[in-house]
């Protein structure tokens, strides 16, 4: 059939984006339409995942202070401005004294949790020195500080020794759940696997972790059907929580050599919007972060992701003297703000979004919760 069938133009039955957006589960078509929406359709589609937010998560935003602790590298990562061969980055390593103090700081302003963020390593100084700092914060705040790890690949063994001194929740992005454009974006050796990247992930699930992952939205190379897979990645690895944002380029980068393949930098920014929108439908009760790279384009970026679906900032507690040295990507804002500062704008960003802030929570994933529930009621039986 070419287009017309007994006289009248045959159409193929496209569901409107109202339609699409009262549903409970989504096919990848669905998916691929939510993205493209515009107008008054990315507007139904961001109304309906700010209702889906308030009635799966509430209003509350959860603050995680963010520690990027050092900038050393093992892997090179074809679109990371700290990739190992990258002979541009001054490279630092926090002391403990001075991740300590930033911890410290996230307690007694009532944050509920920190991150603590670096480069992959793997060696037994690295692992040690990970596990010191988790007991030490936990010692200094009489245990009420929240910890989140993102610090890469590890073994089952070290996933477990971390998690059971004071980690309960870890973030490892994936970047691309898609094996072929996972490829392209990363070297091509065993250091790089995907099937590696998606092990980690497991790992890290049976040990206990509320486990988190995330992809880049606008790469080179990337499609929409890219990005639905992406979502619906995240809805059968089931994982607790989001952190996803705009790909932007960093010119110490071999990605970089792609630049005029990108969509602009504003048509990234909307789609990451809308990413957080559909995943807000399609994974009410998940953690969702709003990601500084939206405010590295917008300055309202990051309320505008919570408006629409995110409930997790992450302030940067990082020390000055380090920020401009751990720049994963061009633009990065925030590099001179202090702590007090950043808590500041961070307050007033919030509550012009309309949220509250859920000082003292840790503000755990409620999709955690729900996904132990049976083996919880099975050990209680």
């Amino acid at each position: 059939m070419r287009g017309r069938a007994f006289g009248f133009v045959y159409l193929r039955s496209v569901k409107k984006i109202q339609d699409i957006v009262r549903q409970n589960s989504f096919a990848k078509e669905d998916l691929v339409a939510l993205l493209q929406a515009e107008g008054s359709d990315r507007q139904a589609l961001f109304d309906a995942a700010h209702a889906k937010k308030l009635e799966a998560v509430g209003n509350k935003v959860f603050f995680r202070g963010l520690v990027e602790f050092s900038n050393i590298c093992s892997k090179d990562c074809l679109y990371c401005g700290i990739r190992k061969s990258n002979e541009q980055v001054v490279r630092y390593e926090a002391s403990d004294e001075e991740i300590l103090a930033a911890c410290r700081f996230a307690w007694e302003n009532r944050f509920g949790s920190v991150v603590l963020q670096s480069g992959e390593l793997s060696s037994s100084i690295f692992v040690n020195r990970v596990d010191r700092l988790l007991k030490s914060i936990k010692q200094l705040s009489n245990s009420e500080l929240g910890i989140t790890l993102s610090c890469g690949e590890q073994s089952q063994e070290t996933y477990q020794r971390w998690f059971e001194s004071g980690a309960h929740r870890y973030l490892l992005r994936i970047e691309s759940s898609s094996p072929g454009l996972y490829a392209k974006i990363h070297p091509n050796n065993l250091h790089h696997a995907f099937e590696k990247r998606l092990e980690c992930l497991r790992m890290l699930r049976d040990c206990g972790y509320q486990t988190g992952t995330g992809v880049m939205i606008g790469l080179p190379f990337q499609t929409m059907e890219h990005l639905a897979d992406d979502l619906l990645f995240l809805k059968t690895t089931d994982v607790d929580m989001v952190g996803m944002g705009p790909y932007i380029e960093h010119e110490d980068t071999p990605l970089y050599e792609f630049r005029n393949q990108l969509k602009s930098k504003q048509e990234r920014f909307d789609l990451a919007l809308k990413m957080v929108a559909v995943l807000r439908l399609l994974m009410p009760d998940i953690n969702i972060a709003a990601a500084t790279a939206l405010q590295a384009i917008d300055p309202a970026g990051r309320e505008k992701a919570l408006k629409i679906g995110a409930n997790v900032i992450m302030p940067n507690l990082t020390p000055c003297d380090f920020r401009k040295e751990y720049q994963l990507y061009e633009d990065k804002p925030c590099l001179d703000e202090d702590a007090d500062l950043c808590r500041n704008c961070l307050e007033a960003r919030i509550e012009l979004a309309g949220g509250e802030i859920g000082y003292g929570e840790w503000g755990d994933s409620i999709h955690f919760f729900k996904r132990k529930k049976p083996s919880s009621d099975h050990e209680n039986s």
